[in-house]
């Protein structure tokens, strides 16, 4: 999409730049300054000189990024830099997870990152925030995409789990260590049995913990002695340790997914699991379009997803509208991009070489 002079926000090779300011917002390659909605690897990525980020984000981007040099801002503060006025407000999406308002020559533009609408227990829930033009994500932008409230999903995931408890049967339930494991910890009946999670899942959970999120009790898998409580337990496993010899130790195991994808038809087949249980971190189709009814832009951008479909839909709608192409979404990489394992014979085990 051709930028025009006037735009607040562009496309460069880099990622998303704001002229007047000189920065760049979630950029894929190395820049100077860049301001970050949240952790996940698609969006946070090391090499960048300065770190801009909601204050609630800290824990977990240091967890993943390291020793970075990194500012950060509660939801609602302003700070002003060359003339633009920038702030972050709550995004809904994960810990720390946030939309950056820009504000420049009378225009007031959104970069929303990832988000949802639904509000959870784990993150600050989504706040609109009104502008004249909203960038917004597209993961789920079809009319198919709708979901179930998440109590619902969370009481399918415990009735799983409790039945696989009674007949001995091991739980072990993939879904990205950063955000989908600490929801899922948030939304299951810790009385049911014992949780066990992956070395990628625990850095994450306590930093969560940290941030005064509540969490049921978990310990790593190398930490049990007793493997008899396997038997009962629920594992959280990041969706790298399918088939692998890691995840073979829950032997006779009921496997399952979490997932938005697991609301297509055959996803589950696809997969090769038990059970799929759709759960989304991202905003449904229905949520896409209240967001962006809540902004009141007349002006919308789309990123990474479904472009070409929401761009037609907010047209047809009345609304002008085009997209970036940016190099978001990329679920490789935030699977392969979680904190380390907690032994290197846990990542032999994840890769297969292990006896």
């Amino acid at each position: 999409m051709a930028a025009a002079a006037q735009d607040l926000i562009v496309e460069r090779p880099e990622g998303l730049y704001c002229p007047p300011g000189d920065f760049y917002i979630d950029p894929w390659r190395p820049v100077p300054r860049a301001v970050i909605t949240h952790a996940h690897a698609d969006h946070a990525r090391v090499g960048h000189g300065h770190y801009l980020a909601a204050s609630r984000a800290e824990g977990v981007l240091r967890a993943r990024l390291g020793e970075i040099d990194l500012q950060t801002l509660a939801y609602g503060e302003v700070v002003e830099h060359r003339g633009v006025r920038l702030s972050l407000h709550p995004a809904g999406h994960v810990l720390g997870s946030a939309q950056v308002r820009v504000e420049h020559g009378g225009q007031v533009w959104v970069v929303s990152g990832d988000y949802k609408v639904e509000a959870d227990a784990t993150c600050e829930p989504f706040e609109p925030v009104r502008c004249d033009c909203f960038i917004t994500e597209s993961t789920f932008a079809l009319p198919i995409y709708r979901w179930e409230p998440q109590q619902s999903v969370f009481d399918q995931i415990n009735d799983w789990w409790r039945a696989n408890a009674a007949a001995g049967r091991p739980s072990l339930l993939m879904g990205y260590s950063f955000g989908k494991a600490q929801r899922i910890l948030s939304g299951v009946e810790a009385s049911i049995g014992p949780i066990v999670v992956h070395g990628a899942v625990e850095p994450l959970n306590q930093a969560y913990r940290e941030a005064g999120v509540a969490l049921p009790p978990t310990q790593r898998v190398s930490e049990v002695s007793d493997k008899a409580l396997f038997r009962q337990a629920l594992a959280l496993a990041p969706p790298s340790v399918q088939g692998s010899v890691w995840a073979r130790r829950f032997a006779g195991a009921s496997d399952a997914f979490a997932s938005g994808w697991m609301r297509l038809r055959g996803a589950r087949r696809r997969r090769g699991v038990d059970r799929g249980f759709v759960l989304s971190d991202h905003a449904d189709w229905p949520g896409l379009m209240s967001a962006i009814a809540a902004t009141g832009a007349a002006r919308v951008i789309v990123t990474h997803g479904y472009e070409a479909v929401m761009v037609r839909w907010l047209q047809d709608q009345g609304l002008e509208a085009g997209s970036f192409h940016t190099e978001y979404g990329d679920e490789v990489l935030e699977e392969a991009s979680g904190a380390p394992a907690e032994t290197t014979e846990e990542q032999a085990d994840i890769r297969g070489d292990a006896t």
